[in-house]
Formats: C-alpha cells, structure tokens, sequence
C-alpha cells in the first residue's frame, strides 16, 4: 500500500469514528434523559478545552530561541483576557481583548527593546 493511500485511509477511518462516537451520544440522549450531573458537568467542557490548549501555549517556556518578547506579550494578554473573561463573561469580548493586548504588548515590549 502507498504512503498517500495509507493517509487517506487513516484520515477516513479517524473521521468516520469520530463521527461514529459523536452520534451515539446524540442518539442515545435523544432518548433517554441525561443525568442532572451530566448535564452540569458538560456545561464545562468548552471552557475546559480552550485552558488545555492556550494555558501551556502562556505558561510554557519555548526553546531556548524562542523570542522573550513574545513570551512576555503572551503573558501580558493572558492576563488581560483573564480580567476580562472575569468582569464581563462575555466570550466575544474576551478574545478580542486578549488578541488586542497581545498585538499591543508585542508592539510595545519590541519598541522598548
């Protein structure tokens, strides 16, 4: 079997299980009830997700190449959006705050450099 023909094989099999997972929770649950618990405790995946992945991309050291000014612009916009997330809990404003702070700090922290 070809390389090219191994990925796509791989890309359909990894698609179609995924698909297949996602629609078994749908169908199941559109005919039973979901626990109370479940239900709550599902409320917070999205946000559980979106720590996963920005959380080690800020907190995380880069390689020893890694440009200190985006380390510390990413800092500076992490805790912008934070603040904002907390005062507002607004998703939207959230990441345009967080974005507008990282563009700044990284504008700013390189003017100082």
């Amino acid at each position: 079997m070809s390389a090219t023909l191994s990925f796509w094989v791989v890309v359909v099999a990894v698609g179609a299980l995924t698909y297949l997972s996602r629609l078994s929770f749908i169908s199941l649950f559109a005919r039973v009830r979901m626990p109370s618990l479940v239900a709550r405790a599902l409320r917070y995946v999205p946000a559980a997700m979106l720590a996963a992945i920005v959380l080690p991309a800020v907190a995380l050291r880069g390689s020893a190449a890694a440009d200190p000014v985006l380390e510390h612009a990413k800092l500076a916009a992490a805790v912008v959006a934070a603040l904002v997330a907390w005062r507002t809990r607004n998703t939207a404003a959230t990441i345009v705050s967080g974005m507008a702070a990282l563009w700044l700090a990284q504008w700013l922290f390189r003017a100082a450099a």
